[in-house]
């Protein structure tokens, strides 16, 4: 009994395994037709194969008619509390452009801002257990807002912290 079983279980798999075989011949005849159609569509396309060259023009638009200020109250800004490392000390608004974990880290960031004519200091989050790298310190947050835009050119994650005293 076992051994017709083990036969008929044999020849099921047989079967289950041949049917499955996909014949060439249908692929071949797929492939054959969207080769014939991809031809005749090249043959039919008459372009010209010369790239379109756009100038791009960079031409600020000024509103003339407005004597307004810009309104930064819509700026996000991040409130820490933080202490002073190293610098002569944070004012209300300041640009935050780097924060690490390793101490090391934040300092090579300041050394190089301040290579660069910034008065970078570096800030501690004892909460969060990060350093701050603030590239500039400002008492108002138009200021503080205008040097983040600068400093986002080079920075792009560049943040504004509130240091609330």
């Amino acid at each position: 009994m076992k051994k017709y079983l083990v036969i008929c279980a044999g020849l099921c798999v047989a079967l289950a395994f041949s049917s499955c075989k996909s014949k060439e011949s249908a692929y071949r005849k797929a492939y054959d037709k969207a080769k014939a159609q991809d031809v005749t569509v090249a043959d039919n396309t008459n372009y010209d194969d010369t790239p379109v060259v756009t100038p791009f023009v960079d031409t600020p638009v000024a509103d003339t008619n407005s004597n307004t200020t810009p309104n930064y109250d819509n700026v996000a800004v991040r409130s820490e509390n933080v202490t002073v490392v190293n610098g002569s000390g944070l004012k209300s608004y300041s640009v935050v452009v780097g924060s690490f974990q390793v101490k090391s880290n934040a300092e090579n960031l300041v050394s190089r801002l301040r290579s660069q004519g910034y008065q970078a200091q570096l800030a501690y989050n004892s909460s969060r257990d990060m350093y701050r790298v603030v590239a500039s310190t400002f008492n108002d947050k138009a200021s503080a807002v205008q040097s983040r835009t600068q400093l986002r050119n080079t920075y792009p994650d560049a943040w504004l912290l509130y240091y609330g005293y």
